[in-house]
């Protein structure tokens, strides 16, 4: 039976006096040397007896603690150890609480919208990717196209019928640029699936999916070439050239030589070459296709750079205003400009060699693609080539050299 009140309970707080207290029924309120007082249940189980801690007072009141007693009580009558069951609910309640946390977390996680999910994306690939360029590309193009219809959306609510709707009004007007949105959007949905942000197929694939809902790309693709001369205009062009002693021309009129692109050329140091192999070679890092490629040096490619200034401190061929920096990307450009001519751009020229070598020589298909540092797109033929027919580029580009300046290449001749 029951012997404490509010009252005596009061009382035996205030006095203090370290013990137990008997309420009866195995309910004891403890006092402990310190003078805090909390609530204890004793019970036995098996032939042991145990001890139950019921909480604090005055968090507990008496009240509370007999509620707590009673039930630990029914528990141990029934051979249930009340200690463990107490810890078996607490960590049931642990387990339920966790579990509904991280439910919360993942949820928070799916929810974030493809702009979150693309920027994560380019600040990811960002250092990979040579081109500092390419970085503001993949933002433009998607800020331009893709956000305004699923950058709102989170990454596992796009659709198929998302990707149509972004890519159908330029699929014809902008193949180019359509494709690589296309790709893009692919790759950050792909990532979105890496991390668990979304599931099933990815609605931007093109094979299985987009290719049976739009054209091929090469039914309504038509190719825009970069602006270029015609090769039976490039000898006067080159002797015009010629007479200038800027560096930008010079760049230009190596460019022409080599028929390499810009930033290939601007990038070219000191260290790359070997004017005595006649050889320059441009590391896999500074390659669009990632793999090392050798240039042969006409003699003529290899006269220009001998006449080349070295600046200390400046490691480039062509060496720009700004210290250890090379030339502008636009210095190439301006100076066409400054020439008048708006209608060709330096790329341009890599077109004009290919003209050139198709329609005037014999040089077989796959020496001058190779010349131009394009990739084989055959998988097969890709998989069987192993070497980078240099001694055939030789020939090839110092045949180039010998029209484009009206000099017999002396390489050649030797």
């Amino acid at each position: 039976m029951a012997s404490l009140t509010t009252k005596t309970v009061e009382k035996i707080v205030r006095t203090a006096l370290p013990g137990l207290t008997n309420d009866g029924d195995g309910l004891y309120l403890k006092i402990s040397r310190t003078g805090s007082a909390s609530w204890i249940f004793r019970f036995k189980l098996a032939g042991r007896s145990r001890d139950m801690g019921l909480g604090r007072h005055p968090e507990v009141s008496l009240a509370a603690a007999r509620d707590k007693a009673a039930d630990a009580r029914r528990l141990s009558r029934v051979g249930i150890d009340p200690l463990q069951n107490r810890d078996e609910e607490l960590e049931r309640q642990r387990v339920e609480k966790e579990t509904e946390r991280l439910a919360l977390e993942a949820a928070k996680v799916k929810a974030k919208n493809f702009k979150e999910v693309a920027a994560d994306y380019i600040s990811t690939h960002r250092a990979g990717w040579k081109n500092p360029k390419h970085t503001q590309q993949w933002e433009n193009t998607l800020a331009t196209y893709a956000f305004k219809v699923i950058g709102h959306l989170p990454a596992h609510q796009v659709g198929i019928e998302h990707v149509l709707k972004i890519l159908t009004p330029i699929w014809a007007k902008k193949p180019e640029t359509a494709n690589r949105l296309r790709n893009r959007i692919e790759l950050v949905l792909d990532a979105a699936k890496a991390r668990g942000l979304r599931d099933g197929e990815n609605p931007a694939r093109w094979r299985g999916h987009l290719d049976k809902l739009l054209p091929p790309r090469k039914k309504i693709h038509t190719v825009r070439h970069h602006p270029a001369m015609s090769w039976a205009e490039l000898p006067d062009f080159m002797v015009k050239i010629g007479e200038s002693e800027e560096l930008s021309f010079k760049a230009l009129r190596f460019t022409i030589l080599t028929a390499c692109r810009t930033s290939e050329v601007l990038g070219a140091t000191w260290g790359e070459v070997d004017l005595g192999a006649g050889v320059w070679t441009i590391p896999a890092s500074r390659m669009k296709a990632g793999r090392e490629h050798r240039v042969p040096l006409s003699g003529a490619a290899s006269e220009l750079i001998a006449s080349l200034p070295r600046i200390v401190g400046n490691n480039y061929l062509f060496p720009g205003a700004r210290r250890k920096r090379p030339l502008s990307n636009m210095a190439m450009l301006m100076a066409l400009r400054r020439m008048g001519r708006d209608d060709i751009t330096t790329h341009g020229f890599r077109s004009t060699f290919r003209d050139w070598a198709s329609e005037v020589t014999h040089h077989p298909r796959e020496v001058c693609e190779q010349a131009l540092a394009h990739v084989v797109e055959n998988a097969v033929e890709a998989a069987y080539r192993r070497g980078d027919l240099f001694e055939k580029r030789q020939r090839l580009m110092g045949d180039w050299a010998a029209y484009a300046t009206g000099v017999e290449d002396q390489k050649q001749s030797a």
